[in-house]
């Protein structure tokens, strides 16, 4: 299979019944996934669908990794999403409502992983939010979906300052302007950093696009 198969994500939102004022939390939702796409670029935004559905679509699994990690830390307080992404061939079936209407394998194995997402999230592994499909040699499952095992359990344990600080790092401020916006010292954000999992977090998608460039 090429190597060079785009990446489609399907979205949606943990126990989004329980969400308080629905319609504010929406607009935090989309102001937190604008962020994302101005940081990084995708082939097909990430936007809402239908319900609590959003969908996007990246050019490679290291920036669909990097775009679902800082959504997540992006997110306000008390929310949050699950995700499925596929690397697989997409293709345009005509326009809608809300923008181009696309089907294909990619589509498919999406929506399988995010299935297989949740039935994990139920069973053993219950801060798992993400999960990934596809028979690409370059990106194998078991090894993406090994580092999102891991990813989603150190975000899962993290506090709201150490998302925010986490987010941060990525979008490129310093830790002295991290303290500044935390009203911290620069030293406790160096410590959130290490002992949250922020720097690893950061590190492990670097070596990770690094590796399979």
């Amino acid at each position: 299979m090429s190597s060079h198969l785009q990446v489609a994500v399907v979205i949606d939102l943990v126990k989004s019944r329980q969400i308080a004022e629905r319609r504010s939390a929406q607009v935090q939702i989309e102001t937190a996934f604008a962020l994302v796409n101005s940081l990084v670029i995708p082939v097909q935004p990430l936007e809402a669908t239908v319900g609590d559905e959003f969908q996007a679509v990246y050019e490679s699994v290291p920036a669909a990794l990097e775009a679902t990690l800082l959504a997540r830390l992006a997110l306000p307080a008390g929310i949050d999403c699950r995700f499925g992404m596929a690397s697989g061939d997409l293709w345009s079936v005509g326009s809608g409502a809300t923008g181009p209407l696309q089907d294909g394998p990619g589509w498919w194995l999406a929506r399988e992983a995010i299935n297989e997402a949740h039935v994990r999230e139920d069973a053993r592994t219950p801060s798992l939010r993400s999960w990934y499909r596809s028979d690409d040699a370059k990106y194998p499952e078991a090894v993406v979906n090994a580092h999102l095992l891991v990813r989603d359990h150190v975000v899962g344990g993290m506090s709201d300052r150490a998302r925010r600080i986490t987010l941060g790092t990525f979008r490129g401020q310093s830790q002295a302007e991290l303290a500044a916006s935390e009203h911290i010292s620069q030293s406790a954000v160096s410590q959130s950093l290490r002992r949250s999992g922020g720097a690893s977090l950061v590190s492990s998608l670097e070596l990770f696009t690094a590796g399979v460039a």
